[in-house]
């Protein structure tokens, strides 16, 4: 790249390679190393100065590289100054085992590095792993000890999967059907003569519909021609015959494709919630609302599809409609009201007291304050948790009905509006207690991100790269936004700080 550079721009050609001063070229691996170090830390510095004394949140997980060590992800989550909900990846750490003591030493040795308080933190996001979410010696809990406002939310794309898991056992037809698909989906995918044999049952099927006037014969025969320029020259097995026949069998059968549309019905419904809950800037709040829309589409679906009541003897349409449709439907239903119930807790049920939408419905002052004393008492003092009612009341009637802030979908976007019309200065109180709800975590996405992306760096062909070069690597490919907006001469003024040099810069 240098050569191709220089190549192109004469004055670069006279520094670079042989040319350098002192023969000071800079192109070791070591050299690489350290320019890489000082872009990392000033991403990280970057993204601790945009934290600065506000509360935050942690979000953990962790997996195993490609060297089968054990890393676990950092990430920040917190509402800039400008009202945004921000979740930064903050550092990727190597730990011996995955007990929740060794975690919750390395993020508190990483917090307390770069000056972060334990006492500042006001939410915890984790998988549903028995070691983070643990009541008494789970991660949660042990943070919980030291912080006892750092809420802990299990994830809710976790939740979501959990139940969609758990749903497709519970009904006996869909279980099967999963299992059928997934043989199915090895018999295509294994090899080509799979895939032809099933082909030649397809031809085999087409020529029998002809056969019995079922299908027309112009239409067959083009089939059956195209099915037999696809096929292989080469003969199949037995073995390989009577699973493409069985495969064919399958995909063909009624059930199998009733269940097949019944279940993209309902993955078609849950798939808009499980991308919200992938998205960075989301909040809790809206995040529940979505679950609720997901719960009513369902129940829709399940409506729409009642028919007249069934005979005391059981017919092929009662089997269907009652022990496949309703139970798939009633038994998703049964999930997500387990897993996403809205009265599981308070503070979600006081947080909506906030939440804008439908013009301010659910506003209650009564509520928010009431989330005030028994959630954040130490976020307010006490003469302000006297006038936070005071400006709840001057808010009611200024902003509630100001055009500007109609039509405000969630408490998210509350907070940016109330910090572009500078009313937070105004509303202090109410906007500092709506970036603590803000603060409580969605889901663990951007922890799986980071894993997606240490895939990506640390790979079969690099899997003996040092854990410090991993982690600077990925904090600069995650945080690239950030990394891209520092100027060559603050990057260069810092690798001259960090030793002495050859070559005086």
């Amino acid at each position: 790249m240098l050569k191709l550079l220089a190549s192109y721009n004469d004055k670069v050609g006279k520094l670079v390679l042989e040319n350098a001063p002192k023969s000071s070229k800079y192109t070791s691996p070591q050299i690489q190393k350290e320019i890489l170090e000082v872009l990392a830390k000033k991403v990280i510095n970057k993204i601790r100065e945009d934290v600065g004394d506000s509360r935050f949140c942690i979000i953990v997980d962790e997996a195993r590289d490609e060297s089968k060590r054990e890393q676990m992800a950092i990430i920040l989550r917190f509402v800039d100054v400008d009202g945004f909900i921000q979740e930064q990846f903050f550092n990727l750490v190597h730990v011996k085992d995955t007990s929740a003591l060794t975690l919750k030493n390395e993020i508190s040795a990483v917090l307390s590095r770069h000056c972060l308080d334990i006492q500042n933190i006001r939410g915890q996001g984790y998988d549903g792993a028995s070691n983070m979410r643990g009541e008494w010696n789970g991660l949660q809990a042990l943070f919980l000890k030291d912080c006892p406002y750092a809420y802990y939310v299990h994830c809710f794309a976790h939740q979501l999967q959990l139940a969609l898991v758990a749903a497709s056992r519970e009904v006996v037809s869909v279980h099967e059907f999963f299992s059928n698909l997934n043989f199915i989906i090895n018999v295509v995918g294994a090899s080509c003569k799979c895939h032809d044999e099933l082909q030649a049952a397809q031809a085999t099927h087409i020529a029998h519909m002809i056969a019995i006037d079922e299908l027309k014969s112009e239409k067959g025969a083009n089939q059956i021609r195209t099915i037999k320029q696809a096929g292989d020259s080469q003969r199949s097995t037995y073995s390989q015959c009577g699973d493409a026949n069985a495969a064919y069998k399958m995909i063909t059968s009624f059930q199998f494709i009733f269940i097949l549309h019944l279940m993209k019905e309902i993955m078609g419904i849950t798939d808009g919630l499980c991308q919200v809950l992938q998205q960075k800037s989301q909040d809790i709040l809206n995040a529940m609302n979505m679950v609720s829309t997901t719960k009513g589409l369902i129940q829709k679906l399940r409506n729409e599809g009642r028919g007249h009541h069934q005979r005391d003897h059981i017919t092929i349409e009662h089997h269907y409609h009652f022990e496949i449709f309703n139970a798939a439907i009633d038994f998703q239903m049964q999930e997500l009201d387990n897993r996403f119930g809205e009265g599981t807790t308070k503070l979600l049920t006081l947080s909506s007291a906030l939440d804008p939408k439908d013009g301010y419905k659910f506003f209650n002052i009564d509520n928010i304050c009431c989330l005030t004393e028994e959630y954040y008492p130490l976020d307010f003092s006490e003469n302000e948790k006297i006038n936070l009612r005071f400006q709840l009341k001057h808010f009611e009637v200024d902003v509630l009905s100001n055009p500007k802030f109609q039509d405000l979908i969630s408490i998210a976007d509350l907070c940016q509006r109330l910090v572009e019309t500078e009313k937070s200065k105004i509303y202090y109180l109410i906007d500092r207690l709506i970036r603590l709800i803000l603060t409580l975590p969605v889901s663990t996405a951007t922890s799986e991100w980071a894993f997606s992306a240490m895939k990506i760096v640390k790979t079969r062909l690099r899997n003996k790269i040092e854990d410090e070069f991993l982690a600077n690597n990925l904090v600069v490919y995650i945080e690239r936004e950030i990394a891209k907006n520092f100027d060559l001469d603050s990057i260069l003024d810092d690798f001259v700080c960090l030793k002495e040099r050859k070559l005086q810069f």
